[in-house]
C-alpha cells in the first residue's frame, strides 16, 4: 500500500505547487543570498551612499560659501564703482570750477592788457601831439618872424628871440582858440 500511496502521491503531483525540497532549498539559498547581501553588499552601499551624501552636502556648503563670497564681492564692486563715480563727479566739478576761474583770470588779464595798451597808445599819441605842436610852434614862429621881417624889412629874429615875441603870440593864439574849442 505504501507503493500505492507513493504512486498516488506521484500521480497527484500538482504542477502549480512546487516540491517541498525545492522550496526548502530555495529558502536556504535565498537566506544565504540575503545574509551575503546584508553582511557585505549593504554596508558597502551604505558607505558609498554616505560618502556621496557628504560630498553633495560639502559641495552645497562650498557652493553656498562661494555664492556668499560672490555676493560680497559684488557688493564691494558696486560700492567701489559708486565711490569711483562720485570721485569722477567731484573731479569734473572741480575741473569745471577751475576752468571758470582760469577763464575769469584770463579775461581779467586780457582786459588789463587791453587797458594798458590803450593807455600806452594814448601816451604815445599825447607825446606825438606834444612833439608836433612844438614843431609847429617853432615852424610858425620862424614863419611869423620871417614874414614880419619881410614886411618890416629888418631882421627881427634876434629881437624876437630876446623878447619871446613868438612865444607870446602863440600863447595868445592858444588862449583865443581855447574858448572856441569849448
Amino acid at each position: 500500500m505504501l507503493k500505492q500511496v507513493s504512486v498516488l502521491a506521484d500521480s497527484e503531483h500538482n504542477p502549480v505547487m512546487p516540491a517541498i525540497p525545492e522550496v526548502i532549498l530555495g529558502l536556504v539559498a535565498f537566506g544565504l543570498l540575503l545574509f551575503v547581501l546584508w553582511k557585505f553588499v549593504v554596508p558597502r552601499f551604505e558607505s558609498l551612499y554616505q560618502e556621496r551624501t557628504e560630498k553633495i552636502e560639502g559641495g552645497i556648503q562650498k557652493a553656498e560659501a562661494l555664492q556668499a563670497q560672490a555676493e560680497e564681492n559684488l557688493r564691494k564692486y558696486k560700492d567701489l564703482l559708486a565711490d569711483a563715480n562720485a570721485a569722477a563727479a567731484r573731479i569734473r566739478d572741480d575741473a569745471r570750477i577751475e576752468a571758470e576761474q582760469i577763464r575769469a583770470e584770463l579775461r581779467e588779464q586780457a582786459q588789463e592788457e587791453a587797458a594798458r595798451i590803450v593807455a600806452q597808445g594814448r601816451n604815445q599819441l599825447e607825446a606825438q601831439r606834444a612833439q608836433i605842436v612844438a614843431e609847429l610852434r617853432a615852424e610858425l614862429g620862424r614863419t611869423a618872424v620871417e614874414l614880419a621881417s619881410r614886411i618890416v624889412g629888418e631882421s627881427l629874429e634876434e629881437e624876437a628871440r630876446r623878447r619871446g615875441t613868438v612865444d607870446r603870440f602863440l600863447e595868445e593864439l592858444d588862449s583865443v582858440s581855447a574858448p572856441a574849442k569849448k
